[in-house]
């Protein structure tokens, strides 16, 4: 609850030191819920995808006062039913509700003629051509830096069962990178409980912001999330080797005019061999899925 309300108020204050916009205002009658701490908010935005099979909208939206700058981004849809008549270049107002542990949209309403979907890449950054990485290639090895500002290499991890997540600190809504912490907080608590459990495992968490995330910022963000540091890493580093290694898992990421960062979300699992075993999509997956590739993971060899 402590770590939520951190997160939250963190948005929060980034959020304010930065001119507000007026067009969106908290919801003056939310919806019955059971959901803990709910919050509502008015938003303004355009559509840029419509996925009623995977239950989601991605929305280009304007600034959530008191919550979090304006990105690009999916939110998921409890009822498929309200992305009826919605399409790409819609411009949109919607309804967006929070709890400590979930968040989805509901009353989508079209405001105007379509326009040209929005552009879904930002400013100007120097990339390097990467491979998509499937299962069973060999992870290329990557150079950053730790939560302790102390240079590693990911090689270091050859022998061990390796799972691999990407997020930026300053992510308030729960089902994105809160979500993806939280599952791996889980995962190292299960694994250290197991009985039998393997014992060569490690999973690494790369922040794709490091402009803000520093390895000072990253070490208060991973105590939120109990950490054992002798069994996850956070890391940051170059740009364009955080590119990289995200593209190669289709992990995308982009910074608006306004420095603010859409993503969508990726993890992986890479065996002792140091091959891809297993590439997450989405949000989609829960801690139990993790453990049991590790454990698989720990015995390839």
């Amino acid at each position: 609850m402590f770590r939520s309300f951190f997160i939250l108020a963190l948005a929060a204050f980034l959020a304010g030191c930065g001119q507000q916009s007026n067009s969106t205002v908290a919801n003056s009658n939310p919806p019955a819920s059971t959901e803990t701490n709910l919050q509502t908010f008015q938003v303004k935005g355009v559509v840029i995808e419509v996925n009623p099979k995977e239950k989601y909208v991605k929305i280009k939206h304007q600034d959530i006062p008191n919550y979090m700058p304006g990105m690009t981004m999916p939110f998921d849809v409890k009822d498929t039913n309200v992305l009826t008549g919605i399409a790409a270049g819609d411009p949109v107002t919607f309804r967006l509700n929070v709890t400590d542990t979930d968040a989805w949209v509901d009353e989508i309403q079209v405001t105007g003629p379509k326009t040209n979907a929005p552009p879904t890449t930002g400013a100007f950054r120097k990339v390097r051509d990467v491979e998509p990485l499937n299962v069973g290639d060999v992870m290329p090895e990557y150079h950053f830096t730790n939560q302790f500002a102390k240079p590693f290499s990911t090689a270091q991890f050859k022998g061990q069962a390796l799972a691999i997540n990407f997020l930026f600190t300053r992510c308030p809504l729960p089902t994105m990178c809160p979500l993806t912490a939280r599952h791996f907080e889980e995962t190292q608590e299960k694994l250290l409980a197991m009985t039998n459990a393997p014992t060569n495992w490690h999973l690494l968490t790369i922040s794709f912001d490091p402009e803000f995330d520093t390895p000072a910022v990253l070490k208060n963000y991973a105590q939120f999330y109990n950490y054992n540091s002798n069994r996850w890493t956070f890391a940051t580093g170059a740009l364009i080797d955080i590119t990289a290694i995200a593209e190669q898992f289709g992990e995308a990421f982009w910074h608006d005019e306004k420095g603010s960062i859409s993503h969508n979300l990726r993890a992986a699992v890479i065996d002792a061999s140091g091959r891809v075993q297993k590439i997450f999509v989405g949000n989609e997956w829960s801690s139990d899925e993790l453990v049991a590739e590790m454990v698989k993971a720990a015995g390839k060899k």
